[in-house]
């Protein structure tokens, strides 16, 4: 059974559910293709302010202002010392609605984005696994050898059926960290230093701030500097706490996960009294990120979007924003593109360039914190630069107006500080075949797939 559609989307977490949503809403006749069944678990779980306006042309924001989501209205850092910064509150630097986000569950979440899809039009398959993209190598410079050609669809395997192909106008490949094309065409490059680990598990009955500080990320150093914990209030009195450091720290030559974890909690003040009184509801989560990028966006015929294309180190919360924004970006290029009859790799990554350098930006800001950069301190010293630091923070990326806060920020570098390495001089995965991101899941993931 072969079938055509104009556009095919793998993947239905946020960046598949926004790509194909807006797709549809033009009129486009699109099949997105999700390997899994939801609702399902998924890490990433606190939206950043700048997610409103892809949820607006969405039309996700009633949904999401009628849900249980806990309201975040700020974020706040605590250092080594334990000492707390001023809150980042949002409304204070842009007094809108958007300065309001979402503490979210992500099985929630995503299932309330692909279902939203639907509503838009979109033929949702879940329990369908694509097995390859298909090309065509007479096309583009496929003859030659140097690609392999125009996408020109997938194969695909629903449930138990048998394997078809369906052709399209487009392929989307919204696979996540499987990535698909930018496995298949070995463009993944790994970042040269952000590689990091993580273990986490959910508190019920943990302690909450008061009024709008109810729902704020708080993100807390570790004494010894070598990582970091992060707190999510959500629905249901749960908490998410999870700790972050390089791999080496966290897993070489340490025991178990719950031995790591509870032995950082026990080193760090503020967490271990915010969790004193609660009941641990889960078993410990982690898993080892790599962040990483591809090469290029695009090719003749298909597009990238969210961990397909790139993942970065979760400080700031940024990975649905990037879901969401890259999903945007590819619908209106998609849509552009098949008005004039051109579904080629610059037309399809028109925005490679631009997103790049928003990405860039919230990496520096990653890699300043782990090189020691304090809010606290920098804002004492420069006031004047709150504003554009929170706008960094609420993910205000894709703008060169931000891009004045690092001279003064260099200013309070050591004298011996390096320049932070670019990602693009990395590790291509073909150098690294050893390499590979891995999620490990507690015997009770169930109570956290709501």
């Amino acid at each position: 059974m072969n079938e055509t559609v104009d556009v095919v989307v793998i993947g239905g977490g946020p960046a598949g559910a926004t790509v194909s949503t807006l797709l549809a809403q033009q009129g486009l006749k699109v099949r997105l293709f999700e390997r899994e069944h939801f609702p399902r678990f998924h890490i990433g779980e606190s939206l950043i302010p700048e997610t409103y306006w892809v949820l607006k042309r969405l039309n996700m924001l009633p949904k999401m202002q009628a849900s249980r989501f806990v309201k975040k209205y700020s974020v706040q850092f605590v250092n080594s010392r334990g000492k707390e910064s001023a809150p980042f509150y949002f409304w204070d630097n842009k007094p809108h609605e958007c300065s309001q986000t979402w503490q979210v569950v992500r099985s929630e979440f995503d299932q309330m984005m692909l279902d939203n899809a639907r509503e838009h039009g979109v033929e949702a398959l879940e329990g369908a696994r694509v097995h390859e993209v298909l090309f065509d190598p007479t096309t583009s410079l496929g003859a030659s050898g140097a690609d392999p050609g125009r996408a020109v669809g997938v194969s695909v395997k629903i449930g138990d059926g048998p394997l078809h192909e369906v052709r399209a106008k487009v392929v989307v490949d919204a696979s996540g960290q499987n990535g698909l094309i930018s496995n298949k065409l070995r463009l993944r490059v790994w970042d040269p230093v952000l590689n990091k680990g993580a273990i986490w598990t959910y508190w019920e009955g943990a302690y909450r701030d008061q009024a709008k500080d109810e729902g704020a990320t708080v993100v807390l150093q570790t004494p010894d500097k070598k990582g970091w914990f992060w707190y999510i209030p959500q629905h249901d009195n749960i908490v998410s706490v999870g700790v972050v450091a390089p791999f080496d720290y966290l897993f070489k030559g340490r025991g178990p996960f719950e031995q790591t974890y509870e032995e950082e909690v026990e080193r760090c003040v503020g967490v271990k009294e915010r969790v004193s009184k609660a009941t641990r509801v889960t078993g410990y989560f982690a898993t080892k990120d790599y962040s990483y990028r591809s090469k290029k966006v695009s090719g003749d015929g298909w597009v990238m979007i969210g961990d397909a294309w790139g993942f970065l180190d979760p400080l700031y919360s940024s990975g649905v924003l990037l879901a969401l924004k890259s999903g945007e970006l590819a619908a209106d290029a998609i849509v552009a593109g098949l008005a004039k009859g051109d579904t080629g790799a610059a037309q399809l990554g028109q925005w490679d360039a631009d997103f790049n350098r928003g990405v860039d930006r919230m990496r520096r800001l990653v890699c300043e914190y782990y090189d020691g950069l304090s809010f606290g301190n920098f804002i004492q010293k420069y006031p004047e630069h709150r504003g554009t630091v929170t706008d960094l923070l609420i993910g205000d990326l894709f703008t060169e107006r931000v891009d004045k806060v690092w001279a003064p920020l260099e200013t309070t570098y050591a004298a011996d500080k390096q320049p932070i390495p670019a990602w693009n001089i990395g590790t291509p995965v073909t150098d690294a075949p050893e390499k590979a991101n891995e999620l490990f899941l507690p015997d009770d993931i169930g109570r956290r797939v709501v």
